[in-house]
């Protein structure tokens, strides 16, 4: 009975963390609210990037824009199932 309640806390645990979220503006921030998403690749826990998106080039040029990069629940996952070796994020650019 012990093992199954160590199990089931460690299961809860691993699953139940909070999503990274970091969020910063360029200029005024947002103003027409059109968005572009792109993902980040990156191996060993987050040190050896494979593949970043630049938000400058997502914004196509706009002077004012808002920027997110979050480790959604999907990435969360792939990094738990993956033991860390592939930890994917998201970047969002409003502009």
């Amino acid at each position: 009975m012990r093992k199954v309640t160590l199990f089931f806390a460690i299961a809860i645990a691993a699953f139940m963390t909070s999503c990274y979220t970091q969020t910063y503006s360029v200029g005024s921030g947002a103003q027409s609210g059109t968005t572009v998403t792109q993902k980040n690749h990156y191996v060993i826990g987050g040190l050896v990037p494979l593949k970043v998106s630049d938000p400058q080039q997502m914004a196509g040029g706009a002077q004012n824009f808002t920027v997110k990069t979050q480790q959604s629940f999907v990435d969360g996952f792939l990094r738990v199932i993956t033991s860390g070796i592939y930890t994917p994020t998201t970047t969002t650019v409003t502009k």
